[in-house]
């Protein structure tokens, strides 16, 4: 018989499911891409539920910045979601808020009214309770408190994952979008993290390459880097499925420069440097022990495909 792929179950035998919520389009492919490859590969059913449409972001490939580009950006980021869902193999879906830009300047300037950082996260929480309670997710993954890095709408998302996660599990709370749904497991995405950006940046510089990490760790030190909080409680192989990631990656052309230097860094290198993207366990309702290498240990019972004639594939 030809081997199969393991085919991941819940105890029920029903097909295990992720949601990831991110702020922008292109978010989905910049954190967690391989191990969102690597969950679909092994048939885990993944959503990404994204928050606005990018529509404020700025061009950053030199190559899209053009007149007709700029003039139907959220048009344009629509469609590069819809090639990167594709290349991922995921479902997607959009809660319908307005990108808020990041704001520059010193002093910062007011946010644009109506965008999605000026909104009451208790109320904006309603769309993703209807995802929660729809898609019934057993793990959901997002930012941190600080939104991995200061972005509003990374901030923004934080707060609404999190008040809606509570939210969904509430029956009293949103009846109108369904049944009660509790979440067994929620994450926050530490892929950039400092102790792999330091394993990497060293990598690269022994290579005699220029690093992108340099700008982030200026004036760090080992030391420095030994001593840095560590939140990551999870770390998921995916080192299989980094050419994926990048793929989904150059599928968002308004926003990732193909001659970059990230891409300069050999898939081979990064397999062997840091082959895994990493989480931080923040609720755990069916309790596991730390550390793991799975979002879905605890929950997943793996079989293989059955032939029609009963015997193991």
């Amino acid at each position: 018989m030809t081997d199969r792929p393991p085919v991941r179950t819940d105890a029920a035998g029903q097909p295990l499911r992720l949601l990831h919520v991110h702020a922008h389009p292109d978010d989905e492919s910049s954190k967690g891409a391989a191990t969102t490859a690597r969950y679909v590969s092994e048939g885990v059913r993944v959503m990404v539920a994204t928050c606005t449409g990018g529509e404020r972001g700025s061009i950053l490939n030199p190559a899209m910045e053009r007149p007709d580009i700029e003039a139907n950006l959220a048009a344009v980021r629509a469609q590069e979601m819809d090639r990167a869902r594709e290349i991922l193999g995921i479902e997607q879906t959009w809660l319908g808020f307005v990108d808020s830009g990041l704001p520059e300047g010193d002093p910062l300037p007011p946010l644009p009214e109506g965008c999605f950082a000026l909104q009451d996260p208790a109320i904006a929480a309603g769309p993703l309770v209807r995802v929660l309670r729809e898609f019934r997710p057993q793990v959901v993954t997002t930012y941190d408190e600080n939104g991995g890095y200061p972005h509003p709408d990374h901030i923004m998302c934080h707060k609404v994952t999190m008040a809606a996660v509570e939210a969904a599990a509430d029956p009293d709370a949103w009846p109108e979008h369904g049944p009660a749904w509790a979440v067994s497991k929620v994450y926050f995405d530490h892929t950039f993290n400092m102790a792999r950006a330091w394993a990497m940046h060293q990598a690269v510089l022994a290579r005699g390459d220029e690093s992108p990490f340099a700008g982030w760790l200026v004036g760090k030190t080992e030391a420095d880097i030994a001593s840095a909080p560590n939140r990551v409680t999870t770390s998921v192989y995916c080192a299989d499925h980094f050419h994926i990631r990048d793929r989904a990656l150059l599928a968002h052309a308004t926003q990732i420069d193909p001659d970059g230097l990230w891409f300069r860094i050999p898939l081979e290198l990064q397999r062997r440097v840091w082959p895994t993207e990493d989480f931080e366990l923040v609720i755990d309702r069916i309790g596991v022990p730390l550390p793991e290498d799975d979002l879905f240990a605890g929950i997943a019972a793996d079989v293989r495909a059955v032939d029609r004639l009963g015997c193991e594939a």
